[in-house]
């Protein structure tokens, strides 16, 4: 689970550690790369990430909630892309992801904030809850997350990862063999002979 310490999820980045273009050579690439690697963990983790977002989340703050697995947010949330403020326009393809076309094109164009209940309303985010129930609320869905197939848990989130670009046809295709990897490991015994027992799985991560 991802959330911030006290009222704010992220504030983004910190202008003042941008490099210029007139420093030295390869600087701003390497500044690039450096974040675009931070978002790339988050979304290639093996584990699947809930993100918790308690407050503000502005500008690579807010790309850092959208690269999460599955997103709950309080009332006093807000989304915010701020990059066109100072200049800048980053994050479309990340707020693409997760947002219909125009309310993505608002979003960026004019650096509003989007609370949680249109977050909700927009279907960005999974639940709107009160802050206080907030981490509640992601700890049980992580918790429902952890009690299934640690090896089928981690296939579904490659599966994500993968087709997200493909055609249908070849999408379903490597999911098949996603399955098919799964079939034979003992997680995947364990849990169909727990259903068939009606009892709760025990699993060992093989």
């Amino acid at each position: 689970m991802l959330t911030g310490e006290g009222k704010t999820f992220s504030a983004g980045a910190d202008l003042k550690e941008r490099p210029g273009l007139s420093q030295e050579i390869g600087a701003y690439a390497r500044h690039n790369r450096l974040v675009r690697e931070s978002f790339n963990a988050v979304m290639e983790c093996e584990k699947p990430i809930v993100a918790a977002i308690n407050g503000a989340a502005i500008g690579a703050g807010c790309v850092l909630a959208l690269c999460c697995d599955i997103l709950i947010a309080s009332e006093s949330a807000f989304l915010s892309m701020t990059e066109v403020d100072v200049g800048l326009a980053g994050g479309v393809s990340h707020v693409r992801r997760f947002f219909g076309e125009s309310d993505a094109r608002l979003l960026i164009y004019t650096a509003r904030r989007m609370n949680g209940l249109d977050l909700y309303r927009m279907g960005v985010v999974s639940a709107c809850v009160s802050a206080d129930a907030l981490l509640d609320s992601a700890m049980d869905i992580a918790r429902d997350i952890a009690a299934k197939s640690p090896l089928a848990v981690r296939a579904a989130k490659r599966s994500f990862n993968v087709t997200e670009e493909m055609q249908l046809r070849d999408a379903y295709r490597f999911e098949q063999a996603q399955t098919v990897a799964l079939a034979s490991s003992e997680d995947t015994k364990e849990a169909q002979r727990a259903f068939a027992e009606k009892r709760k799985p025990v699993f060992r991560g093989g």
